[in-house]
């Protein structure tokens, strides 16, 4: 079990011994989920920082209008919206489902507070995350407003999918994508065929597939997610 947990995201590079410690001091909620069953809706209160230690799920971010989606899947181990546990906007950006039988972790936002606390090693790997999505979104402010259309999708996927996210999913059409982006159809197309052509998607009227988040992701300068 220490193993286990000593790869889960923010918890990596600590010692046995005080992730041994750790678990003696603090309360950590294990839990099961079906195939199918929701793990999360999105609106919920971020009131626990929650876990894939086993199995997979599929997490899904819906604009209000419902017209936009992305979805993607994460396999243990991993984090879901870890950057949501604080802040002015405290609920879950998306819904999460199980996708097999898949064990969740859960810990209390005050015994993370007290786990942050403990070890120098766990308050970097917080705010190392924390750093990484506030200079992406810088990133994307710059490509949205100086670079090319596929600089543009990319920040997108990289803002709204999970390092370590695969099978990620853009579902929207065509016309709201290219309003959404600000170009005429036939430069949206193109540049779409452009990264179709280099293996970084698939695409249809309807949907935007990505093939190879981190080539994708490479489009932006100065990338630093890791």
């Amino acid at each position: 079990m220490f193993e286990l947990l000593m790869e889960l995201p923010l918890f990596r590079g600590v010692s046995h011994q005080r992730l041994s410690k750790t678990v003696g001091e603090s309360k950590f909620h294990f839990l099961k989920f079906p195939a199918g069953e929701t793990i999360i809706r999105s609106g919920e209160a971020c009131t626990h920082l929650t876990f894939v230690i086993s199995g997979s799920v599929r997490t899904t971010i819906v604009n209000a209008n419902g017209r936009f989606a992305v979805s993607q899947t994460l396999k243990a181990p991993a984090v879901i919206a870890p950057d949501f546990l604080f802040g002015r906007f405290t609920t879950y950006p998306c819904t999460v489902e199980a996708l097999e039988t898949t064990g969740i972790l859960q810990i209390d936002k005050q015994d993370y507070l007290n786990i942050l606390y403990s070890d120098p090693v766990f308050m970097f790997n917080y705010l190392n995350t924390l750093s990484a999505n506030a200079q992406k979104a810088m990133q994307g402010v710059l490509s949205l407003t100086t670079g090319e259309i596929d600089e543009r999708i990319a920040f997108w996927i990289a803002a709204l999918s999970q390092p370590g996210g695969t099978d990620i999913v853009l579902t929207c059409r065509t016309r709201d994508l290219c309003s959404l982006f600000g170009v005429q159809r036939a430069t949206f197309e193109a540049g779409l065929d452009s990264m179709k052509e280099r293996g970084l998607i698939e695409y249809t009227n309807k949907e935007l597939r990505v093939l190879d988040r981190s080539a994708l992701l490479a489009l932006l300068q100065h990338n630093h997610e890791s």
